[in-house]
């Protein structure tokens, strides 16, 4: 098995927040993340896929093919977005790191063809990264 992993980049602004909770609440669980008007993260994606080399060209996938794959349905939606009121797949979701990487997986698992989706990795700072390898 071959993995192959692209990394892309994108900035975006979100905030956590339960509306059901206290402001103090919010503060108390999710500090200055739950700031009223939002904050932002440059963000570095790391999408990696596994599947078996072509004989014919070499790749399990053409990287920019995948590229253009998770720009048109990632990047593209996301980049200087706001995660709460902007992006079509994160309507109803907390946008924390752990669920954007989960709805970004669900994303682009359907639509990869001759190989699969292994691992999905997003950097939020550098002290915090999530990794999903599906359910």
């Amino acid at each position: 098995m071959i993995y192959l992993t692209r990394r892309e980049r994108f900035s975006a602004a979100h905030k956590l927040y339960q509306a059901e909770w206290s402001a103090a609440k919010n503060k108390e669980i999710f500090g200055k993340c739950a700031n009223a008007n939002f904050h932002g993260h440059n963000y570095e994606m790391f999408v990696t896929v596994k599947g078996r080399v072509d004989p014919q060209t070499g790749f399990v996938i053409n990287a920019k093919e995948l590229s253009s794959l998770i720009k048109r349905l990632i990047v593209d939606k996301l980049d200087h977005s706001n995660l709460n009121e902007d992006v079509d797949f994160m309507k109803g979701i907390l946008p924390s790191t752990e669920n954007l990487v989960k709805a970004i997986w669900v994303e682009l698992a359907s639509q990869l063809t001759n190989c699969q989706l292994h691992c999905i990795k997003i950097v939020e700072t550098e002290n915090i990264y999530v990794e999903y390898y599906g359910e």
